[in-house]
């Protein structure tokens, strides 16, 4: 059974702050996480040099002493709402910046810069009590104002806004499962309606010119190639272990688990694709180690120029290439799908809007047989292009 034990911890101006030390540490039901130490926001003089301090100190080690008495019943009743009180009051923002560190991985600072927008948004001091559902429509308001605090100043797309927001409803889903909010406040504010763009790839002749065009690096060159080959994100790539190589020539096949999805995946990949990943490095366990999201604009934009292409590829560009070369050469969408990792359906048919190449085969398919007599056909310039006159040649045998 726990013991809960008043302990002292020597502060500013003369002062020692009262926590609660529980031994062992006991497990929060509604959070998972253990628990040592509480701090109980109540202080007393160290060496109290009048009538006032010698009072303060008295009265405030009874309530100390009397909170410690009830805290240990709770942990025997195993009644756990005083933590979840004490968390309800705390920083959101903190809250937010601790998250957001779980998600962000080594990727980029897509979600350092979600948490600075909010900041500049709420303040640095806003507490859980104070979010409600107007507060976050006002920051959706905020966000589609496209403000800019990066360093560049420069205001942010739609899309841009999409993500922050999306990223700041998926924090209040989080506390709300958590109970440090009484409101679902995720499924009240909808979200912001991202803006259709044109989704930037390579022809498989650009794919092919940039292969055989040289690079400064050697792992961006064959990280990028390998995710034009599978379709994984650079969060997967720059995280793919040698371990989770699996077969044989031609019966290649990856084992490993999504970094944004967390969904355990065995991915058949070419032989061509194992070729990218090099001759292994027993001093590393990644297969593409060194390879950095931040210095992968300067390499694109030199490797692109070398290769004579005038495109804004990012890493992402070859997801995209993957995606849309499969469709053309005649991969099926569900296929494509579930290679791509993808566990909405929807996410998919968003490259089938952009292969042309499909559209004009599919076009094509649908024929008429025309009559043996009908050899020509001409434009009535008068009514063109409304309409068209045919110029019908009959067999006269």
């Amino acid at each position: 059974m726990a013991k809960v034990k008043m302990r002292f911890r020597t502060i500013v101006n003369n002062r020692k702050s009262i926590m609660l030390d529980y031994s062992p540490p006991f497990k929060n039901p509604s959070s998972g996480k253990y628990h040592r130490f509480e701090t109980l926001k109540l202080y007393i003089y160290d060496s109290p040099v009048d009538q006032w301090e010698r009072q303060h100190n008295k009265e405030t080690l009874v309530l100390a002493r009397s909170i410690c008495a009830q805290r240990q019943l709770d942990i025997q009743n195993r009644r756990f709402g005083f933590i979840s009180d004490a968390l309800r009051d705390s920083s959101f923002i903190d809250f937010f910046q601790i998250e957001a560190r779980k998600k962000q991985h080594s990727v980029s600072d897509n979600w350092g810069m979600g948490v600075r927008y909010f900041i500049a948004f709420a303040s640095h001091d806003l507490k859980f009590p104070e979010l409600n559902d107007y507060l976050c429509e006002d920051y959706k308001n905020y966000l589609l104002s496209r403000p800019g605090i990066s360093r560049t100043g420069r205001p942010i797309s739609k899309n841009t806004a999409v993500s922050y927001y999306a990223k700041f409803r998926h924090i209040l889903r989080i506390a709300y499962k958590r109970g440090l909010i009484s409101q679902d406040l995720h499924a009240i504010v909808k979200p912001i309606t991202p803006k259709e763009t044109h989704r930037e790839r390579l022809t498989l002749e650009e794919f092919q010119q940039l292969a055989e065009t040289p690079a400064d690096s050697n792992v961006m060159k064959m990280a990028s190639l390998f995710s034009g080959l599978t379709g994984l994100r650079f969060s997967d790539v720059a995280t793919l272990k040698w371990s989770e190589l699996r077969g044989t020539a031609g019966k290649y096949e990856l084992q490993f688990s999504q970094e944004k999805t967390d969904a355990a995946e065995l991915m058949p990949i070419s032989d061509q694709a194992v070729a990218m990943m090099g001759i292994q490095n027993t001093e590393s366990i990644l297969v593409f180690k060194g390879l950095r999201y931040s210095r992968l604009k300067t390499f694109f934009t030199h490797w692109l120029a070398d290769a004579g292409i005038k495109k804004n590829i990012t890493f992402h560009s070859f997801r995209h290439t993957f995606a849309t070369l499969q469709l053309e050469l005649g991969t099926d969408i569900y296929t494509v799908s579930k290679m791509l990792g993808h566990k909405a359906f929807k996410n998919t048919e968003i490259y089938a809007k952009i292969v042309d190449k499909t559209k004009r085969n599919a076009a094509d398919k649908v024929m008429l047989k025309m009559p043996e007599e009908i050899h020509a056909m001409e434009v009535d310039e008068t009514l063109a292009p409304k309409s068209f006159k045919f110029i019908v040649h009959r067999n006269e045998n």
